[in-house]
């Protein structure tokens, strides 16, 4: 019997760096694109260096007609009808990355089954733009209508892995590169008590690496993540533990002002209040019992963030929030 032969789009991302070699240990044939270069001494991984979206590239690959095609990139509306069908139309099997950021704050913990943004809130703003949350939700309804079920939908927690660290809404820049640069951090003080779901890369991309070539996860969609959660408070002392980042406590006007000043850059507000501001507990037990791994197997978050965060080098270049020195400068 030949090896399944997977194509892998964003293949330098948060889940698709452990994803992959564990499909290549477990005998696939794996092609990666990637916008930055990427190199594997495994035989059964090829790295391209390129944008997935470019056609000439894109129908290239699709020209091979692959088993499956894991799909890590990001679509907005205007691309989801371009994109997605020609996908679906090339493999036997399609994941797309859907995101937990797609729930309501209407049920607890977060199923499957749960009610999505997109049908459920009164924001008009939201459900008519073009947000994270919102174009998430528009590509799983392309999948749901399609006659073929040849896909499977995953809805990744806030996941974080190698050079991907999170503190509310922040990432790893405002996170680790100001704890490496001796800086303090603003967060908002209405998440401090709100429960968050963290997921380690190497588990995301373990359970989407499960869900491939398995017929019950035909036309369905997975929560992928761990089911340990805790009060951003709490990983904020984390990170004071793992890294000495000092988190400053502030109202969260401040804090979006921090992050963007422009009242009608509507993105940071969102995220902050439709997802980070949510209760975010999330059931795993779907994905659990279709690939067989168990809640003890999942990386604890203090550990993971402690084996990410040590190996990330002391010299990285990242970039620096200006308006966040600002704003600390101006307390004093």
């Amino acid at each position: 019997m030949k090896p399944e032969r997977v194509l892998v789009l964003g293949a330098s991302g948060a889940m698709a760096r452990y994803m992959i070699p564990f499909l290549a240990e477990n005998g696939c044939q794996v092609d990666g694109i990637a916008l930055d270069k990427v190199e594997s001494s495994n035989p059964n991984v090829k790295y391209y260096q390129g944008n997935a979206k470019e056609l000439p590239m894109l129908r290239e690959f699709l020209s091979h007609n692959y088993d499956a095609i894991v799909d890590y990139l990001t679509y907005t509306t205007s691309e989801i009808p371009f994109y997605l069908p020609q996908l679906l139309d090339h493999t036997d099997h399609y994941i797309f990355l859907s995101s937990g950021r797609v729930y309501d704050n209407l049920e607890k913990p977060v199923k499957e089954t749960s009610p999505r943004l997109i049908d459920s809130s009164k924001d008009a703003l939201l459900v008519n733009s073009d947000d994270y949350c919102i174009y998430k939700a528009r590509g799983e309804n392309l999948l749901f209508s399609r006659p073929r079920k040849n896909w499977t939908i995953v809805r990744p927690a806030t996941t974080y892995s190698y050079l991907r660290y999170q503190l509310v809404t922040l990432e790893a820049a405002n996170t680790v590169g100001r704890a490496f640069a001796g800086k303090k951090v603003v967060v908002p003080i209405q998440a401090k008590d709100k429960p968050a779901t963290l997921s380690w890369g190497g588990d995301a991309g373990r359970m989407i690496g499960k869900l491939l070539f398995c017929e019950a996860a035909l036309g369905e969609a997975y929560n992928i993540n761990s089911a340990e959660n805790h009060t951003w408070g709490e990983i904020a002392d984390y990170y004071k533990d793992i890294c000495d980042l000092q988190a400053v406590w502030v109202d969260k006007e401040d804090y979006l002002k921090i992050l963007n000043p422009d009242p009608y850059r509507m993105g940071p507000r969102w995220q902050l209040e439709y997802a980070r501001l949510f209760d975010r507990e999330v059931d795993n037990s779907k994905v659990l019992a279709v690939t067989g791994m168990k809640q003890s197997d999942m990386m604890p978050l203090y550990e993971g963030l402690k084996r990410e965060i040590t190996r990330t080098p002391k010299d990285y270049p990242w970039p620096n929030n200006q308006r966040m020195d600002d704003y600390l400068a101006a307390m004093k």
